[in-house]
């Protein structure tokens, strides 16, 4: 028992730095992209997606090249999609404005028709590489260049469409900094970078000793707890978006990282060398791909349809249907995680 609780604390403790850290992190990105005049630009948009998905990008690479956990690899990488997608049912709880997918603009589709594309992709390349039929360059997968191909257009796509909300988002973060100079701002990110870097290096070994501890399965740590704290800089994000009445902001930023997270398993096929990333974890992650595909088409309904009512005063019928498959995807990986 003590050692399931030193075990939880080092989790907590690993999992706190990951807040701080990755708040500084967003926060001081944000402060260089509007002084290097990045905001807006295509780049700028990439900067914000690659900023608050470093977390998973660390805690990836860690888990394939020194763990060799690649079930909490693959976990984190879907499991972020999907607790993003949940992050849109909480934002559509505190909106008091009304329902979120009434607010937001339609151009969100395509970042999110996007985002089941790749998630589709990397679904059919589990399955493909489960059964011994998927093409490998070296060692890495051939569907590793295809998520980055993808990825890259989907980034170019979304950046006309999403130019003004960006700008605007980070130009009003920035203004509440006026004291802070470029060189303050580059080296707090720097420090808030090693700290994240540090932390995602060790929640690996964490996780997989917590879950050899409860008898818990990898694939279920990596998607349920490792991928709720990887995604927290996303919180901090569009939550900070959402108070400046930049609801686009706030959507754009989780599709956007979902664009981003898909592309890290293209990263972390590279640094597994025994070969394709995707031969070698649970087939259990294709129903957590599944689940993302599913929320992913409900927020596409949503802003289709862009409900007006709360049931029951809480969240609009998308924010429950994305509350809905979370818990069934949790439930499934918790009993049958493998």
């Amino acid at each position: 028992m003590l050692e399931i609780l030193q075990t939880w604390l080092q989790f907590a403790i690993v999992s706190a730095v990951i807040v701080v850290a990755g708040y500084h992190l967003s926060r001081y990105g944000d402060v260089i992209a509007e002084k290097t005049g990045l905001s807006g630009s295509w780049i700028g948009l990439a900067l914000l997606a690659t900023v608050t998905s470093l977390p998973e990008l660390v805690t990836g690479i860690s888990s394939v090249a020194a763990a060799h956990e690649t079930d909490i690899a693959v976990g984190d990488v879907l499991g972020s999609c999907v607790f993003n997608l949940l992050i849109l049912a909480l934002l559509d709880a505190v909106y008091r404005k009304g329902s979120i997918f009434a607010g937001g603009r339609k151009g969100h589709l395509l970042i999110a028709a996007y985002g089941i594309l790749l998630i589709v992709m990397s679904a059919a390349g589990l399955l493909l590489a489960q059964a011994g039929r998927m093409p490998a360059l070296a060692h890495v997968g051939l569907y590793a260049p295809a998520f980055l191909l993808v990825y890259l257009a989907a980034m170019h796509a979304a950046f006309r469409y999403e130019r003004e909300d960006v700008a605007e988002f980070e130009a009003a973060e920035a203004a509440r900094y006026p004291g802070i100079t470029l060189r303050q701002a580059g080296a707090r990110y720097a420090v808030a970078a090693v700290a994240v870097v540090a932390a995602g290096s060790m929640l690996p070994f964490i996780a997989a000793d917590l879950a050899d501890l409860v008898g818990w399965s990898r694939s279920f740590v990596g998607t349920q707890f490792v991928a709720a704290v990887t995604s927290l800089p996303e919180i901090t994000v569009t939550f900070a978006a959402l108070r400046l009445g930049a609801i686009d902001m706030a959507i754009a930023n989780l599709l956007g990282s979902n664009l981003f997270n898909i592309a890290i398993l293209a990263v972390d096929d590279v640094f597994y060398l025994p070969g394709p990333l995707l031969a070698h974890v649970s087939s259990i992650h294709a129903v957590t791909a599944l689940a993302a595909i599913a929320m992913s088409a409900v927020v596409v309904i949503g802003l289709l349809t862009r409900p007006r009512k709360r049931i029951g005063g809480v969240m609009s019928w998308p924010g429950l249907a994305l509350v809905a498959i979370y818990l069934l995807n949790s439930y499934a990986l918790y009993f049958h995680g493998g």
